[in-house]
């Protein structure tokens, strides 16, 4: 499996989405990925549906809409229709996650659970089955530019020892803190879809940036291949 990258617009310049997005685009990026706030599950508010919707009509990629919400259920579908290629939820906020990640399904989307940094691997052990990725998010969600927490490394690698050890080759990604010096370590612990906002979007040329990224990931490829 081939490394995906995801540049993360919370760290793009929000007034000019379009122009952040193609630059990344021509860089290589595989998904464009949507951080989804509420000011409830996380201390701060992003986007909603219609802003989705427009980034819809000028992204060539899929879009990676991250649900940092405390009521994921009441948007699926709103979010669905407006263009998300992959909706993550988290394990945190629901108690019937199982209906939640079939009802992403059954809206056509891809379905993601995602896992803060203090919740154990153990919590997706009943879903491991049914995910068509996890999301390890390596630093505590809510803002960008983020230090990356050390361990997430071990806690990638916990993942995928689940997933295979349930017959699903779904893939792990990881946001948070993510650039050119850690990419390859979380690659080689079994990352395959690389979340990256400030590594990015807060370098002079992004486009040049989403190069250099996927270039330091498939080292990492190599290693884990070892």
């Amino acid at each position: 499996m081939s490394v995906l990258i995801a540049p993360s617009i919370l760290s793009a310049d929000f007034a000019a989405l379009g122009l952040a997005i193609a630059a990344v685009e021509r860089g290589g990026a595989d998904l464009i990925h949507v951080d989804v706030m509420d000011g409830h599950f996380v201390p701060n508010i992003t986007i909603g549906p219609p802003v989705v919707e427009s980034i819809k009509k000028v992204a060539h990629v899929p879009l990676d809409v991250h649900l940092m919400i405390e009521e994921p259920d009441r948007f699926i579908d709103a979010f669905a229709r407006a263009g998300a290629s992959m909706i993550s939820v988290h394990v945190e906020v629901l108690p019937h996650l199982h209906r939640t990640v079939h009802a992403i399904k059954a809206l056509g989307a891809k379905a993601g659970v995602v896992l803060n940094p203090s919740t154990p691997v153990g919590a997706l052990s009943d879903i491991a089955a049914d995910v068509d990725y996890v999301l390890v998010m390596s630093v505590n969600p809510g803002f960008g530019g983020q230090t990356f927490i050390p361990r997430s490394e071990s806690k990638v690698s916990e993942v995928r020892t689940l997933l295979d050890r349930v017959g699903n080759a779904a893939p792990v990604e990881i946001d948070g803190g993510i650039d050119l010096q850690n990419v390859a370590r979380v690659v080689a612990a079994g990352a395959r879809m690389i979340v990256a906002g400030s590594a990015v979007f807060h370098s002079p040329d992004p486009e040049r940036a989403v190069r250099e990224l996927k270039a330091a990931a498939l080292g990492g490829v190599t290693a884990s291949a070892r």
